[in-house]
């Protein structure tokens, strides 16, 4: 199978697309990038390292996580703002990864990115939502390290990656709140998640050379092969949503959440290939921002 190497970077992780576009950050190096017709068409919070999620708001704006919270930025005009920065008065250590449900809101899962910093345990994560109003809900706590984020079709179902853990769902009532989380496959290095048109939840793994496509009723499991190492994140595009877009990286050997990675080499690329069937559309929150 083909794949061709859009860019490079140390330690690419978060992704979106719009359109042909492709925003794309590295937590090694920093900055969340734009390419565009294949060249790069610019660069935002340069000196930001951990940057690992990457979200379109529906007027165009661009979220991006990190340490201290969410933020966001204008391509258009240049302007720039925090989002959320804290919870219950509690500043945010960090966020990771993002999505948005069906109203528009936005479900993040924290990060403890000082510990890393200073090589010591991480406290726990949670999974927290931010309602379009503003309003910060704790969804679920006591977690090891939250990674990719992706909700069903309908909106009744949130699938989660927790890393050095493995592949989570939790049901999702009526209020927004979350069932218990149940593992659907155990898979330590589950890092970046997608959604297929059959609702099978495509994952990422920092140390596996495929993509494991899970299918969440039956737990049946398959994998596609990529021509690299490992990989953090995956997304589809293009006209008929089969291009699928993977950040890869070389395999690393972490067996633990406190073990930071702190890449400086150009060994990361964004690959594109293509997928048998088409990805389900990612939702946009609906923020109003600036």
């Amino acid at each position: 199978m083909e794949f061709d190497v859009l860019a490079r970077g140390a330690w690419l992780e978060g992704m979106a697309l719009d359109g042909d576009d492709v925003w794309v950050s590295d937590v090694g190096l920093g900055g969340v990038r734009r390419l565009a017709a294949g060249r790069e068409a610019g660069v935002w919070r340069a000196a930001d390292r951990w940057i690992g999620g990457i979200l379109l708001n529906a007027d165009g704006k661009v979220l991006s996580s990190g340490k201290g919270g969410v933020f966001w930025f204008d391509p258009a005009s240049g302007e720039s703002g925090t989002l959320i920065d804290a919870v219950d008065g509690a500043p945010l250590a960090g966020v990771n990864e993002m999505v948005a449900d069906r109203a528009g809101n936005l479900i993040f899962g924290t990060v403890d990115i000082p510990a890393f910093e200073r090589g010591e345990t991480p406290a726990p994560a949670s999974l927290i939502r931010l309602s379009v109003d503003g309003r910060a809900t704790r969804l679920a706590e006591g977690l090891t390290f939250t990674n990719g984020l992706a909700l069903s079709a309908d909106g009744r179902r949130l699938f989660h990656n927790e890393s050095f853990v493995g592949v989570f769902a939790y049901e999702v009532d009526d209020a927004g709140r979350l069932g218990p989380g149940r593992k659907l496959l155990d898979k330590p290095d589950c890092d970046g998640m997608k959604l297929d048109a059959e609702g099978r939840i495509w994952v990422t793994g920092f140390r596996s050379p495929e993509l494991t496509i899970l299918s969440p009723d039956s737990g049946r499991v398959e994998t596609f092969p990529l021509p690299v190492d490992a990989a953090t994140n995956c997304w589809f595009g293009g006209a008929d949503g089969r291009d699928i877009y993977v950040t890869a990286v070389a395999a690393v050997a972490v067996a633990n959440p406190d073990e930071v990675i702190q890449p400086t080499e150009l060994t990361s690329t964004l690959i594109r290939g293509r997928a048998p069937l088409a990805g389900q559309p990612v939702r946009r929150p609906k923020f109003p921002l600036g």
